[in-house]
């Protein structure tokens, strides 16, 4: 069955397409990307395994346009996989937010795009795209099914206790303010292969995933469930990240807009894309410019370095006691799975949990699924390398074939 990912941001889309055997079995036949949607210098690139990249520079004013782009490349004489576009039998799409209404992945119909609509507020950066993605394909290919698949949706078993913010509980009646966390598949994905790495029954384990990437959140899993994790209303809850402020002291910010007379707008810029290791280094966003930078001697780049693991190391501390144990440790993402100079910043000196890193068989290490605990870690501390769009595939996968039958 071969199965199209769409994951569209505000101005890009990112797409897999997959042959899907069976639940488990999977062949990657074609990736790419579509960049700088309605901006100058937009860009195309199309990857297909054991062939050179094809890249387009070119104006693409919207998604459907995009969307096209990729549906053609795919069935291109020179780049393309497939010999007609009707080839492809299912569409997944991530959907960043679904609020209350998706606790699972589902076949896209009227009412689930509705609520999709509802939660444009929630994620207006987001939702939208995801939208636009939709309702591109059911133009182009009107027959063929689609999965929405939630970051959110992992999350929804946490309890109340859990996810309600200290405000007066009408807002929540109201406007659904909560926690609702993301990054959802990530952390599902990375928990159950550690655990079939590990030869363990995920519903007997106690286990904290990190997703480091730009974007950072931590989870707490017991059993396979999450009960609680760190990005909260919107993602910039929690850690700090890139640009990203994570939490802080709203006093803080209420304090700073009188001060410089910001509206709302512009404090909501400064938190999502002036702040985290960016705002504190002034050198860059990127962990790996920071890493060279604060081993080159740069001053501000380690600080922000020191600033970010502390961090993490401290949800790491929290979620322990949450789930009052540990079992597993897993870093994911591009930062967890690649810089070995943060995962030792933020490993080390974790013994009170139960975590002995071992620093021989973190050095080098990008790209791999590998424990690097030592051999008597009561804690089992793994770089586990995570596939949103596989995950997407798969629900796609299933969701398809339990319609069929019905």
């Amino acid at each position: 069955m071969n199965i199209l990912v769409l994951n569209c941001g505000s101005s890009s889309i990112k797409y897999q397409l997959l042959n899907l055997i069976d639940k488990d079995k999977d062949q990657l036949l074609a990736k790419g990307q579509v960049d700088r949607i309605g901006i100058d210098n937009s860009e195309f690139e199309h990857k297909v395994p054991g062939r050179a990249d094809f890249v387009v520079k070119t104006d693409i004013s919207n998604h459907s346009v995009g969307i096209n782009m990729i549906l053609d490349a795919l069935v291109d004489n020179e780049v393309g996989v497939l010999s007609d576009i009707h080839e492809i039998v299912a569409v997944g799409h991530r959907v960043a937010h679904g609020g209350e209404f998706f606790t699972e992945s589902v076949i896209i119909d009227e009412k689930v795009k509705e609520s999709i609509k509802a939660c444009f507020d929630l994620a207006p950066l987001h939702n939208p795209a995801n939208y636009a993605g939709i309702e591109a394909i059911e133009k182009i290919l009107p027959k063929v099914p689609q999965v929405a698949v939630f970051d959110t949706a992992f999350h929804q078993t946490m309890p109340k206790p859990n996810y309600l913010y200290a405000l007066p509980f009408f807002y929540y009646e109201k406007y659904s303010v909560r926690r609702y966390g993301f990054h959802g598949t990530s952390h599902c994905f990375v928990a159950h292969k550690a655990c079939s790495l590990l030869g363990k029954d995920i519903s007997t384990q106690k286990i904290i995933t990190c997703h480091l990437g730009n974007g950072a959140s931590i989870t707490a899993i017991d059993g396979g469930k999450s009960i609680d994790t760190s990005m909260g209303f919107t993602p910039n809850d929690g850690l700090m990240m890139g640009t990203r402020s994570g939490s802080i002291d709203p006093g803080a910010l209420i304090y700073i807009a009188e001060k410089e007379n910001l509206k709302p707008g512009k404090v909501n810029d400064i938190l999502n894309k002036d702040s985290g290791v960016k705002g504190i280094s002034e050198v860059s966003s990127d962990m790996r410019d920071l890493a060279e930078a604060a081993q080159a001697g740069n001053d501000s780049a380690k600080l922000a370095l020191d600033m970010y693991a502390h961090r993490v190391k401290k949800f790491i501390g929290a979620y322990a006691a949450v789930l009052n144990g540990l079992d597993i440790l897993i870093l994911t993402g591009g930062i967890g799975e690649n810089n070995s100079y943060v995962r030792e910043l933020i490993c080390s000196n974790l013994n009170v949990l139960g975590v002995e890193f071992d620093p021989e068989k973190n050095a080098g290490l990008r790209g791999r699924d590998e424990l690097i605990s030592t051999p008597d870690s009561r804690v089992k501390l793994m770089v586990c390398t995570t596939n949103e769009e596989l995950v997407i595939a798969r629900e796609t996968f299933k969701r398809t074939m339990e319609s069929a039958l019905k």
